[in-house]
């Protein structure tokens, strides 16, 4: 009798909790219908941020042509900041650059890092203190030459007046088998000098008319040729035993058409329409000194300020020797001073006019 008295009460229990249980779940089910489970949710306190990202990284955008460099310089002052504080979050951003992601989701990237460090106060110190320098960099270096006598108003109509000149510049370069930006970088010293020095020429002549300066005096032509270096190139292309013999298809280059000689030879290099021959005379200077330090056992072809140094000093001076010098003349300019040679390779390796005279795979063919 007890036995079942305790059976009837289990049952009874079990009835119940199985009678809760699906009142459990038949509210459960009620609430989750009515949505009464939902919760409220909350707005990451960033979320501006992603919008701004998202409004500014949309299909529509596009990297402006015209700032690639600023842009791409910003993306590496940024990665630069993140590596000193967060350097391993910095290679893997580093890492998507080098396999060729995008710019603009580099940018995104990077941004999204700056929104997870928005609170860090180190980062926002260091990002302050690159974000204030870079400013004011480029607030003092806006539109100027890192070189201070490319900021002179000669420089500018230089670069007019050589460009009249391209045609004339790159023949001579063809005949002489060399890069016709070695002949402009050799023209710069000798026209900046000019410029400099020459006030009354650059008044009546340069600055008004973006024409360049010929010298009829010691040196001669928009180049400088001396007298003496004419006449030696002209030498040497017919010696045969010359360690400055370029060959015998450059013989008839500076053949000359009248019997005298000496004239026809001042005449061609001071023509002030005409500046064909001082170029094919610096040409075939550099191409020869370059041929004479290649048979010593020292290469310079490769090397622009060295061989604008010797076109300066000339053939005299024409030592080959395993450790060589820029140098060469002074030039002073606005109260600072220069050699010939760093003028030439200042301006080689500038940049400056490559889209008329571009850099070249060889200077010498």
């Amino acid at each position: 009798m007890k036995a079942k008295n305790y059976f009837v009460r289990f049952t009874q229990i079990l009835v119940w909790v199985f009678a809760l249980i699906g009142a459990f779940l038949s509210i459960s089910y009620l609430a989750i219908k009515l949505r009464l489970t939902d919760e409220a949710g909350q707005a990451d306190g960033n979320a501006r941020y992603f919008s701004q990202i998202q409004e500014k990284y949309n299909q529509s955008f596009r990297v402006d042509s015209t700032k690639i460099l600023q842009q791409d310089f910003s993306i590496y002052e940024r990665l630069a900041l993140l590596n000193r504080i967060y350097p391993a979050n910095a290679v893997f951003i580093e890492d998507a650059l080098k396999a060729g992601v995008s710019k603009v989701e580099i940018n995104r990237m990077l941004e999204e890092t700056e929104i997870a460090l928005s609170n860090d106060s180190l980062f926002q110190q260091e990002k302050q203190k690159l974000n204030t320098a870079m400013a004011s960099m480029r607030l003092r270096s806006a539109g100027l030459s890192m070189y201070d006598w490319m900021n002179i108003a000669e420089w500018k109509d230089f670069k007019l007046a050589v460009a009249k000149d391209k045609k004339l510049i790159d023949s001579a370069a063809v005949l002489c088998a060399i890069e016709p930006r070695l002949i402009v970088a050799c023209l710069v010293g000798e026209q900046i000098r000019l410029f400099n020095s020459s006030r009354e020429a650059y008044k009546r002549w340069i600055g008004p008319l973006k024409i360049l300066s010929v010298e009829s005096q010691f040196s001669f032509g928009v180049t400088g040729i001396k007298e003496q270096t004419a006449m030696d190139i002209e030498a040497h292309l017919l010696d045969s035993l010359s360690v400055y013999y370029p060959g015998a298809e450059y013989k008839t280059l500076l053949d000359f058409k009248s019997a005298d000689s000496g004239a026809e030879r001042i005449t061609r290099l001071t023509s002030f329409k005409d500046h064909f021959y001082s170029y094919m005379y610096a040409g075939l200077f550099l191409r020869q000194v370059m041929l004479q330090w290649e048979k010593s056992g020292f290469s310079i072809k490769n090397r622009p300020e060295i061989l604008a140094t010797l076109f300066n000093i000339g053939f005299a001076n024409s030592k080959p020797k395993a450790n060589p010098l820029p140098g060469g003349a002074l030039i002073k300019i606005k109260e600072a001073e220069y050699t010939f040679g760093a003028i030439a390779s200042q301006f080689y390796y500038s940049g400056e006019l490559q889209q008329l005279f571009p850099y070249q795979t060889k200077k010498f063919k």
